[in-house]
């Protein structure tokens, strides 16, 4: 009677809904103050609910963020929302119950539900859309997937993400590609010179351009259309790293006019840590070899991609809670507070002595993330002091031509929180010997 009763919860659970269906965690938590919250702010523009605080402390409370602690290194991954954390549990709980029952005739059924929330968030086709762990999962499996025989070039820059470099990397020492790096010195307030320096790459023997959607060092946002309508006109495809930018800015993939695109979901989404999703344009798919094997590798069909074999179903199912829990802020409301909460810091610091931003302040080239650095001081030094002496965390970053602290606040970090960091570095800036 119990496990009929668990069958019954979970398929409707796994139902495809709305943020406010009466079926989902997110309801049953949520609904009723966050439709309040909401109709207090309903004839407030995007900028406007961006700064009010008491409809963001509705969303505060929805956190379990250690109070003790202040994280500000969401760029990295960021905590998921208790009903996310919940429905991971009680999933979880079930399949060990009963797991070659509970995972593959139950969990498994909420696969396609749950591709359709993906797609819709996405702006994509279902049949576009495949569930994995990560960006990396998601990129690989595109970039070593690809048809590229020796000769053939592919260009990226400096400032991508080491995990998809070290992929072109091994292409090139495996299969004899040419893999290009160009380089730019963050922040850049010009599409046109960001467009121009990959396109004055270009040979006749290109065949693939890799753009980081946001830049994840300084949180750069790259001009991905343009980049991508330029490469298109030479006949070129182009592969969009949107780790940093899925679940944040207010945006659908097929916009980007790229082919192939990957994200992570545990980070702005805030789903369950070890979730990601790749996207490939439908005429795309059947050329791209799955990274693990499938009996039908040349099909059209995405799920090709999936054959996992045993994985976290748990995970994957809370996916959909946090869907619920996105929605429920909207996208562009949750865009223009996490961009509010950045410049709030970032206006603040850049007018103490000895300290300087890597990281534009303009909305057209920045949201969550940015860098920033105090003079004769190493980010590593300064990440630390921060953390021993006030307990914020951050990351500090040496990379390249890059070498600053990252900072990325979330819709649950508070104004004072960021008080705190602003009255921090000007400490710490204070006691510099530069």
């Amino acid at each position: 009677m119990i496990h009929n009763g668990r069958r019954s919860f979970l398929k409707q659970t796994v139902a495809l809904a709305g943020a406010f269906s009466l079926d989902s965690f997110f309801h049953q938590a949520h609904a009723a103050d966050w439709q309040a919250a909401s109709r207090a702010v309903a004839h407030l523009n995007a900028l406007e609910v961006a700064q009010n605080e008491d409809f963001w402390s509705v969303i505060q409370r929805s956190y379990s963020v250690n109070p003790n602690l202040i994280n500000l290194n969401n760029g990295g991954v960021s905590p998921s929302p208790i009903v996310v954390q919940q429905a991971v549990e009680r999933y979880n709980q079930m399949t060990n119950e009963g797991p070659s029952y509970y995972m593959w005739q139950i969990l498994d059924q909420g696969r396609e539900p749950l591709r359709q929330k993906l797609a819709h968030l996405a702006g994509a086709d279902p049949n576009e859309i495949a569930i994995n762990r990560n960006s990396t999962e998601a990129l690989n499996t595109i970039i070593y997937g690809l048809p590229l025989k020796a000769g053939d070039e592919v260009i990226g820059t400096k400032q991508d993400y080491p995990h998809m470099i070290q992929a072109y990397r091994q292409r090139a020492q495996r299969d004899g590609i040419v893999f290009k790096q160009i380089s730019f010195d963050f922040p850049i307030e010009d599409d046109a010179a960001i467009v121009r320096a990959f396109e004055q790459a270009i040979t006749p023997r290109t065949r693939l351009l890799h753009v980081t959607h946001m830049i994840n060092w300084v949180g750069q946002t790259m001009p991905a259309q343009k980049i991508s309508d330029m490469a298109h006109a030479h006949g070129i495809e182009v592969i969009v790293d949107g780790a940093h930018s899925f679940g944040l800015i207010d945006f659908k993939v097929p916009d980007l006019h790229c082919d192939y695109f990957g994200t992570s979901l545990h980070k702005f989404l805030s789903a369950p840590i070890g979730s990601g999703m790749m996207w490939v344009k439908a005429d795309k798919i059947e050329k791209v070899w799955p990274l693990l094997c499938n009996g039908a590798p040349r099909s059209s069909d995405i799920r090709k991609f999936e054959d996992l074999g045993t994985r976290s179903f748990p995970i994957e199912q809370g996916i959909g809670e946090a869907i619920n829990f996105h929605e429920g802020i909207g996208s562009k409301r949750k865009e223009q507070r996490i961009r509010y909460l950045k410049d709030y810091w970032a206006t603040r610091v850049r007018e103490i002595p000895k300290v300087k931003l890597h990281t534009s302040l303009n909305a057209n080239y920045s949201c969550a993330i940015c860098g920033v650095s105090i003079d004769g001081m190493a980010p590593g030094a300064v990440s630390s002091a921060l953390f021993d002496r006030y307990k914020i965390h951050t990351v500090g970053i040496v990379w390249e031509n890059i070498s600053c602290v990252r900072v990325t606040p979330h819709v649950y970090t508070t104004i004072p929180d960021l008080d705190k960091l602003v009255a921090a570095i000007g400490e710490i800036a204070a006691t510099s010997k530069a």
